[in-house]
């Protein structure tokens, strides 16, 4: 008994070497969310007795995004996104060599076979994207946010390679963001400094912290911090001879458009200010307002969904602990969401799931500093040129009311050189639309509508001193 016993420990051992020696490298596999298949590819790297992962997702083509910790001991994967907002838990099949498991993000649950080896996607047509070689100088750049202890990567293009040029520096919008804030098939940012470029203005795009080619932890982040990596972009730029320091303009989409006033008002070096689909309101109201345009189910008393709403913020908001926070949080959206998601037939085990996601979510740093932020504070106080382009359709960010508190901020603080203008039939990202939802930006072949891009180019050269 013995020696079979130490037979099979020795087979064990050795299965369980081979694999962890094939662990490294590309696992891929698609789940299914209703009638859509989304690819995922994890590239796993053994890093002594640890292992890191690197999360692409082609169908929506993002890449580089970095969860915060990955382990794999006794065949069973955990990948912990918790700076995401995400997990994926699985166990090894040695039958069929795959990793079989459940993805979860937000109140999502999917399940998710992976298997070695990546996957070839074909991408939608993009028409606006530029195709290498560039009529332009382009270099890969990294600088140092010192004060966070983190390396930003980013992409600097200029006109030529020889000159002085102003330049413009792209704020993403919330959440992991790439350089070229990759989101949903489109890589706007690409085909924006693409243009401007173009038009004898550089552009300076770089990835959020932690994320592509940046170190850092985004899970941990506030706007506040995000507006310092932006101070230590405008810094870089100080240190290149082929910028004008007098002419550095800060560019923002939707959350970027309260990192960048907060930015410029602490730097003496931010010339003018261009904000895309940005808010002019106090994070509290606008979560308020998206918690009823974009959720995903009917209530029957609108009006009692937005008082337990506004609750929710309160708790959220209080000067209580983190763990009087959560358990609060918890109670309420127990007696709160609960039934409303119990009466839409929603299965036990999701409702649970979506109410713990929703209270991680909300006790972040970054929310917590979000809900209780009103950029119109930090507009009031800009001096220097603005322009504020919103889309008629933008269902995430309502153009009249938003940018009636922008133009309330800049007349208060006596701003003299502005301009606000709302573009028709536009979405969030400025394509060109029929409705403005969310679930249209990937089926949309337009990436940024060229009237948009000419609107932001135009004014940028005229306010170049």
């Amino acid at each position: 008994m013995k020696t079979i016993i130490s037979i099979i420990l020795i087979l064990i051992l050795s299965i369980v070497s081979a694999f962890s020696q094939e662990i490294s490298g590309d696992w891929s596999g698609k789940a299914k969310r209703g009638d859509k298949e989304i690819t995922f590819v994890f590239n796993i790297k053994q890093e002594g007795t640890n292992y890191s992962s690197i999360m692409n997702v082609p169908t929506f083509r993002i890449s580089g995004i970095k969860p915060a910790a990955t382990t794999f001991t006794n065949v069973k994967l955990i990948i912990d996104g918790s700076n995401l907002g995400m997990s994926y838990v699985a166990e090894f099949n040695n039958e069929l060599q795959q990793f079989e498991g459940t993805y979860k993000e937000g109140g999502i649950e999917m399940t998710l076979n992976l298997k070695k080896g990546a996957v070839e996607i074909v991408d939608q047509r993009r028409p606006q994207e530029p195709v290498k070689p560039y009529p332009y100088y382009e270099e890969e750049v990294m600088f140092q946010n010192k004060e966070a202890n983190i390396s930003l990567a980013g992409t600097l293009t200029l006109p030529n390679k020889e000159g002085t040029f102003p330049v413009v520096i792209l704020i993403s919008g919330s959440g992991p963001q790439d350089r070229d804030e990759t989101f949903m098939g489109h890589k706007p940012f690409l085909v924006l400094a693409d243009h401007l470029t173009k038009q004898g203005i550089g552009v300076l795009r770089f990835d959020d912290r932690g994320q592509g080619e940046s170190t850092g932890y985004f899970g941990s982040a506030t706007t506040e911090d995000f507006s310092k990596d932006v101070l230590s972009a405008i810094a870089y730029l100080k240190t290149r001879k082929e910028v004008d320091k007098k002419n550095i303009g800060l560019i923002s989409h939707s959350e970027g458009g309260i990192i960048a006033p907060l930015a410029a008002n602490n730097s003496k070096d931010v010339a003018f200010m261009v904000l895309l689909a940005s808010t002019g309101i106090s994070g509290t109201e606008l979560s308020v307002m998206q918690s009823k345009t974009l959720r995903e189910f009917p209530v029957k008393d609108e009006e009692a969904y937005e008082k337990n709403t506004r609750k929710a913020i309160a708790i959220v908001t209080s000067n209580k602990s983190e763990s009087e926070i959560k358990a609060e949080l918890t109670a309420h959206y127990n007696d709160f969401l609960r039934p409303i998601l119990s009466g839409l037939n929603v299965p036990e085990k999701n409702i649970n799931t979506f109410i713990t996601s929703q209270v991680n979510t909300s006790i972040k740093p970054w929310s917590r500093y979000f809900l209780q932020y009103n950029p119109a504070d930090e507009i009031e106080k800009l001096q220097i040129p603005v322009l504020s382009l919103n889309g008629s359709k933008d269902t995430q960010v309502n153009a009249q009311i938003n940018q009636n508190g922008i133009r309330e901020a800049l007349i208060k603080g006596g701003n003299k050189d502005y301009k606000i203008l709302e573009l028709e039939n536009l979405n969030h990202f400025f394509q060109e639309c029929e409705t403005g939802k969310m679930d249209e930006y990937r089926k949309i072949e337009q990436t940024f509508s060229p009237i948009a891009l000419k609107e932001v180019s135009s004014w940028v050269l005229e306010h170049i001193n």
